[in-house]
């Protein structure tokens, strides 16, 4: 083998490596969301001075769907309580959703958030969302989730809809922590005592 037979090996070799290396760094499902369907993932709040510098616009209104989904592992119920709303341009927002554990015990989840279109994600503004911190549900515990939200009024007017999605994922080791911060169960209380029995005949 030629001497730049070899050196281009080396090199493909090491572009192959580099690539690789680059999909173990980032999630893959972020990588499919914002590569290949267009959807930005965001997890942190917005700068107050941003949110202070935006001005309402009056003249015009966008459409905002909201969407909820559980990874195969998470046994979660998940769901928006209102599928979409017409909002105005630099007005402050509130939504919930609604998660449910479905387990036996206590179980951490963390959600992904994510804006579809892409062009849409850096003008959708979270001020508050559950999707900043863990969630831990106890047994059987359902609980409103909010978001607080505002659609900045540089939005490209092209932009008419925008959809705002939340997967939530199982987080095995914040659940292996509660589980073993979870008081032990109560124990199952026993059966009544049989009553005492009748007191014997009155002596003849």
């Amino acid at each position: 083998m030629s001497t730049n037979a070899a050196t281009a090996r080396k090199i493909a070799l090491v572009s192959i490596g580099s690539f690789a290396a680059a999909f173990t760094l980032v999630p893959l499902y972020e990588i499919a969301c914002e590569k290949v369907f267009g959807i930005k993932l965001e997890d942190t709040p917005a700068g107050e001075q941003r949110v202070a510098g935006m001005a309402v616009d009056p003249n015009r209104t966008v459409r905002v769907e909201f969407d909820g989904t559980v990874n195969s592992k998470l046994p979660w119920s998940f769901e928006p309580q209102v599928l979409a709303m017409d909002v105005v341009p630099g007005k402050p927002y509130e939504i919930s959703y609604v998660a449910g554990n479905l387990d036996a015990r206590p179980v951490v989840g963390n959600a992904a958030p994510s804006v579809a279109p892409v062009t849409a994600a850096g003008y959708f503004v979270k001020t508050e969302c559950f999707c900043f911190t863990e969630q831990l549900l106890a047994p059987g515990e359902s609980k409103p989730m909010p978001v607080r939200f505002i659609v900045d009024p540089a939005l490209p007017a092209n932009v008419r809809t925008i959809t705002l999605s939340y997967t939530f994922f199982f987080n095995e080791q914040a659940t292996a922590r509660a589980l073993v911060a979870a008081p032990p169960a109560a124990p199952t209380p026993l059966a009544p005592a049989v009553a005492a029995a009748a007191p014997l005949a009155a002596a003849r």
